[in-house]
């Protein structure tokens, strides 16, 4: 991608979000008595609950199901995989993680597998594929980066974090039975193929599930430990393998599985690149992580993803 071609996305996309995020930065100083840990929660619960259930709806009814779609979530689902591998010998298994202690090494596992593929991934691939791409992050999110966090993820926390199997997880099916979002993605799905004439249900839905992305970039500045940003290696080096190495290996799967490498490939390689998911805070609370090196990795993520994103963008319009 030619250096010009990326000034709408700095301008259209790159900027509203560190926008946001920086205004949820600055909230607690200045925006209101509500308590930031609170309004985080309370935010959270919004988008979950309205926008996001919503937002799927639409995109659901909206487009076909087709092979070459569901490579997304099959490219993303491999590079947890090979993440996983690689940073539980890093974290674990290696001389670099043994002066961790199980909450840490637990909570920067599940941060560096796991990222912010829907909120900051949509915008961006909309921005780099046009309306349409909007299905790559919605089928990944629904089909891969949700059961996989409540599945391998919840499994990190419980038996490689601090409990080490004292603490039982809920079972997949019944979390995934009450997540609004992915039920508003079934009935999207169902009204997509069903031949109802529902457009003005569609564009209402998708009307109600633009606030999601602005909410929740909002949220991610809330969350942001701004005034201890200071990073260590762990963290460096968990966001390096984040933001880089499991994009890599994607990319390298990609290559290999798919010849030529198309657009839904190269979405899965960039949502593969996204930092660490502001979920990691409400798992690190749940489960007793380490909540400080949860949060610190979440920054120094969206931070560095600046510096990363520019490349693998390059990579899937080159």
């Amino acid at each position: 991608m030619p250096p010009v071609s990326m000034l709408p996305l700095i301008v259209e996309v790159m900027l509203p979000i560190a926008l946001l995020v920086g205004a949820g930065g600055v909230w607690p100083r200045h925006g209101g008595e509500v308590p930031p840990a609170l309004l985080r929660v309370q935010l959270n619960r919004l988008a979950l609950n309205v926008f996001v259930p919503a937002l799927m709806f639409a995109i659901g009814a909206s487009f076909d199901v087709t092979l070459d779609l569901l490579t997304v979530p099959l490219l993303y689902a491999l590079g947890v995989a090979a993440g996983s591998v690689l940073l539980y010998w890093l974290l674990y298994r290696s001389a670099f993680g043994a002066r961790l202690d199980d909450a840490g090494r637990a909570a920067l596992m599940i941060g560096g597998l796991f990222g912010n593929t829907f909120y900051i991934g949509l915008p961006i691939l909309t921005m780099v594929y046009g309306p349409q791409a909007a299905r790559y992050p919605a089928y990944n999110d629904m089909l891969a980066a949700v059961p996989l966090v409540w599945s391998l993820g919840v499994a990190i926390a419980t038996r490689l974090g601090p409990g080490r199997g004292a603490v039982k997880a809920p079972p997949l099916w019944r979390t995934l039975a009450v997540l609004p979002p992915l039920w508003g993605f079934a009935a999207g799905i169902a009204v997509h193929y069903s031949g109802l004439d529902l457009g003005a249900a569609v564009r209402a839905a998708h009307l109600i599930g633009q606030a999601t992305v602005p909410v929740m970039m909002f949220v991610l500045g809330l969350s942001i430990p701004w005034r201890q940003l200071r990073p260590d290696r762990y963290i460096l080096a968990v966001a390096l393998v984040k933001l880089a190495v499991i994009p890599a290996l994607v990319w390298g799967m990609a290559s290999q599985l798919f010849f030529p490498v198309g657009e839904p490939q190269y979405a899965a390689i960039i949502e593969s690149s996204m930092p660490s998911m502001v979920m990691l805070l409400v798992l690190a609370d749940r489960f007793k992580l380490d909540t400080e090196r949860a949060a610190l990795l979440v920054g120094w993520t969206t931070l560095l993803m600046w510096l990363a994103l520019p490349f693998w963008i390059w990579i899937g319009k080159a």
